[in-house]
């Protein structure tokens, strides 16, 4: 390498000869790529690593979408958070009520007040944390038995929620849950169903 290289200034494209001017199937460069500037310490053109859409790479055998066992740990949180403010919400409602027609005042409004948030916040908390727990658990199981994820995972999952988080309360209420359970989870495969068809592209478990 000369003394003089690193002086030497970036160009965006040698221009051409005479020769492969008059050629008909000739194009410029500069008309062929974006107005990239050509690298001298590299032995090849950086134009032609140029992508229209960015590329991942994707162990061999991995899915392009996460499966539910890494979607189950956000799910469960935001279930727990979204319980928390919906209680607490509840909460602030049923403490103003209470304390009103109680005709508490001051202190004594404010703790009552602050039990009616804490109680209710944690408690319907708990409940969503709870029924995402199961359905999470039963879902990753599905999947790991019948080797597949679709949508047939989802309404049993959905099924078995609603089943056991009631097994405790006889079995006429027991079924119940189940029921509720196969109708949130047929619809919100449904839904799925109509995005899917409507946009032509594949389809999200949870």
């Amino acid at each position: 390498m000369s003394d003089d290289f690193p002086r030497r200034q970036f160009t965006e494209g040698q221009s051409p000869t005479l020769e492969e001017a008059a050629k008909p199937n000739y194009t410029s460069a500069n008309s062929s790529f974006s107005r990239t500037p050509v690298s001298p310490y590299l032995n090849y053109d950086s134009r032609y690593l140029q992508q229209a859409q960015p590329e991942f790479i994707f162990p061999e055998g991995a899915n392009k979408q996460r499966g539910r066992f890494e979607l189950a740990f956000s799910q469960i949180g935001s279930s727990v958070m979204i319980g928390g403010g919906i209680g607490g919400l509840a909460g602030i409602y049923n403490g103003f009520k209470v304390t009103k027609a109680l005709e508490q005042k001051g202190k004594v409004r404010r703790t009552q007040l602050i039990n009616h948030i804490m109680k209710q916040g944690s408690g319907t908390a708990n409940t969503l944390g709870t029924l995402t727990v199961l359905y999470s658990a039963c879902g990753v199981l599905l999947q790991f038995f019948r080797g597949e994820d679709d949508h047939i995972n989802t309404v049993i999952a959905g099924s078995a929620t609603g089943l056991l988080y009631k097994s405790t309360a006889g079995l006429r209420t027991c079924a119940f849950g189940g029921a509720i359970g196969l109708g949130i989870s047929s619809l919100y495969c449904l839904y799925l169903l109509a995005q899917e068809n409507s946009s032509n592209s594949s389809p999200k478990y949870l």
